[in-house]
């Protein structure tokens, strides 16, 4: 009883920590509410609708319970009811977008209505339809909206949205992970109700009148405006103007795209925060000038808040101009909140805004707490106001001459705002960019200047046929951006590859950070425990010691050289995503002409098979090995010698194969146990090849832990 004592006191003393941070607990609730939107996407499996009816009605009796709870204690309960509300927000949102996703292959014919227009990674016109019918498929089970890549010659240059369309295509379920734990594209798919994705390599037929719907002529004018600045700013100069107004990258060169990653400057490609508050803090400080020159108009009107209104309309307008894109969302809600503490009187620009503008979109759309472009937004922008409010406090730069202060600004709210982000691109990305400083104190100051100003100017004298001189401005802005993208990035040691983090690593990161952020008194020095023991957990991963792609054609085995792989051809994306988090160079010729290492490992003995005579010698190598991996599909009795024969059917109902040692022996996990039983994991792929549910559910392990051989037991490959 005598060593609880310590933790009782500690336990007692919480709630008057807690009370310490009065004024500022509120900056909590998102970081509260997110956490249980984490835990739900964490999940391995989906809570039942009973179970969330549940946690509803346990919630509701919290809330009235708060009531009664002493002050002290009300926090910690109020903290409890977000971290619950999270939960129950990710999982409502989840069953509310449920649509149809295609559990088969289908090739023959497809109609829809073009409702987006974009390019894939090989750089094939990709159109998303909506309105989707498919030969011999229920209206029921069919998707609602479907992707088909365009190759091939094709009779027009770009359809417009809401043209009927009729394509012979290929559709399949959108595809999991590359390998296991990765990067979930079903996900994704499922919040956008996407629930096919294909290629077509024949002409695509307009069938009827396109529709003249509001939504869909707001699209038209937005591919009207990128062909109008790719016309008259010609090259990679208009086709970068194009993506930032319209958000259509359609014109981007793959070099171009490439010298932006290279120098950390492609999030000037993004509509997001950055360019909505260019954008609208431009038009607030010239409708505020505009104002201020009408005679008395200073002494009658509230100027401020007009201009903050009129600056609200003007970010209105570009969300519904860069197409409504969820990044652009996001930058609009924060922006609405920043000018909206304007029209009632509160400071633009705090933790508290920004906290509110969180709360919001992970209300409305928790889905994105996953996502790159949410993370890196609020990271940056959490630095940067916490940061600058700590200088406002009594900072030595107030007594510089006014032109340093403002270089100082730049210089300091680029660094922080790249440290800030720098963790979360290394995880999602693989890549650092060490010379992203230099390029953005390069570069940002003349997007904000000159190229976001010009624009709006272009913007608005462009009915009147006088956009020409705010054209050519900002197109000298452009070239500039090109220019530094494309000289930063050719410096040597550029870009430094890092490993992909385990999955703990960003939400240590994320707690640390935000408590040395929001945290009052030195008791905020221990939110650098959970950063060291993220940053420790990163540098002791380990990446698995083969890697088998989800349609059996290749695999990767580690080696002193790095992975080497089986081919160099086919199976690219699976490479691709294979050496990125491995952090090496995504060059799968490179990786194959290195020295393939005998795939055993620890006692565990593998086999590849490919190519003619596969079905001879995967039963020959049966006999012999523990684990036979072929790619095609085994037919008849299973052969002989007890293997674990993972072939085409297998590999379709387990996705991508991941085989590591570990302390107890060797582990193989499965694509689809590391994602887990959810809704957009569900639909498992039917028809030909694909092995039966009773066949699936004894091959396949049953937890993320995948399958476990114990070389030291002298066992075959078991479920574990």
């Amino acid at each position: 009883m005598t060593r609880l004592h310590p933790l009782r006191r500690a336990a007692g003393g919480l709630p008057d920590l807690v009370e310490a941070q009065r004024g500022r607990l509120v900056l909590w609730l998102p970081v509260c509410f997110g956490g249980g939107v984490g835990l739900f996407f964490a999940l391995p499996h989906d809570p039942a609708r009973a179970t969330l009816a549940l946690l509803a009605v346990a919630l509701a009796a919290a809330l009235l319970l708060l009531r009664r709870m002493p002050p002290r204690l009300a926090p910690l309960l109020v903290g409890t009811l977000a971290f619950g509300l999270g939960c129950l927000a990710a999982g409502l949102r989840t069953h509310a977008v449920a649509a149809p996703v295609l559990g088969f292959r289908y090739h023959g014919p497809v109609e829809g209505r073009v409702v987006a227009i974009d390019r894939s990674a090989s750089d094939a016109l990709r159109l998303t339809l909506d309105r989707v019918r498919l030969r011999d498929v229920a209206p029921d089970r069919t998707p609602l909206r479907v992707r088909v890549s365009l190759h091939g010659a094709q009779g027009f240059v770009t359809p417009e949205p809401g043209a009927r369309l009729g394509l012979t295509a290929h559709l399949s379920p959108p595809p999991g992970p590359a390998e296991p734990g990765g990067f979930d594209f079903r996900r994704s798919a499922w919040f956008d109700r996407l629930g096919a994705v294909g290629y077509t390599r024949v002409p695509v037929l307009r069938l009827g009148e396109t529709d003249r719907g509001a939504a869909l002529w707001i699209h038209r004018q937005r591919q009207a405006l990128s062909a109008a600045l790719q016309t008259r700013l010609p090259g990679q100069t208009g086709a970068f103007a194009a993506a930032i107004l319209t958000g259509d990258r359609s014109g981007i060169g793959e070099e171009t795209a490439e010298s932006l990653r290279a120098a950390n400057l492609s999030h000037l490609l993004a509509i997001s925060g950055l360019h909505m508050g260019l954008l609208t803090g431009a038009v607030f400080f010239a409708l505020r000038l505009a104002l201020a020159l009408v005679p008395g108009a200073a002494l009658k009107w509230p100027l401020k808040k007009l201009a903050a209104a009129g600056a609200m309309a003007a970010g209105l307008f570009y969300l519904a101009l860069s197409g409504w894109n969820v990044a652009t969302e996001r930058a609009f809600v924060m922006v609405c909140v920043m000018l909206g503490a304007i029209l009632i009187d509160r400071q633009a620009i705090s933790l508290r805004a920004v906290a509110l503008a969180a709360l919001l979109i992970l209300a409305f759309r928790p889905e994105v707490l996953p996502e790159p472009g949410f993370q890196m937004s609020f990271a940056a922008t959490t630095a940067l106001v916490a940061v600058f409010t700590l200088l406002r406090r009594g900072s030595p730069m107030a007594r510089w001459p006014k032109p340093l202060r403002g270089v100082a600004a730049v210089v300091l709210s680029s660094a922080v705002a790249g440290l800030a982000t720098a963790p979360v691109a290394a995880a999602h990305f693989n890549r650092i960019a060490d010379f992203g400083l230099i390029a953005n104190l390069a570069a940002v100051p003349v997007m904000g200047a000159l190229i976001m100003p010009a624009a709006v100017v272009a913007l608005v004298l462009a009915p009147f046929g006088l956009s020409g001189a705010a054209l050519w401005a900002m197109g000298l802005g452009i070239r500039w951006v090109l220019f530094v993208a494309a000289t930063v990035s050719g410096w040597e040691g550029a870009v430094s590859r890092v490993p992909a983090p385990p999955p703990e690593t960003l939400p240590l990161l994320a707690l640390g950070g935000l408590f040395v952020l929001l945290w009052r008194g030195r008791v905020r020095l221990l939110g650098l425990a959970p950063v060291v023991a993220g940053v420790l957990a990163w540098s002791l991963a380990e990446r698995p010691a083969l890697l088998v792609s989800g349609d059996g054609g290749l695999v990767g085995r580690m080696g002193a050289e790095g992975r080497a792989l089986s081919k160099a051809t086919g199976s690219g994306f699976a490479a691709e995503v294979w050496l990125e988090n491995d952090g090496d160079l995504p060059d799968q010729a490179m990786a194959a002409a290195r020295p393939m290492p005998p795939l055993d490992i620890g006692g565990l003995r593998i086999a590849h098979v490919t190519g003619r005579g596969w079905q001879a010698r995967a039963a020959a190598a049966c006999a012999a090995q523990d684990l036979v991996i072929v790619n095609r599909l085994w037919e008849g009795p299973p052969p002989p010698g007890g293997c674990l024969l993972a072939d085409l059917g297998f590999l379709r109902a387990s996705g991508a194969l991941a085989v590591g040692e570990t302390r107890g022996g060797v582990r193989l996990r499965t694509a689809q146990a590391a994602a887990g039983t959810r809704l957009w994991t569900a639909p498992a792929l039917r028809g030909p090849g694909a092995p039966s549910a009773a066949a699936a559910q004894a091959a396949l392990p049953q937890g993320a832990s995948g399958l476990l051989f114990d070389p030291a037991a002298g066992a075959r490959l078991a479920g574990h």
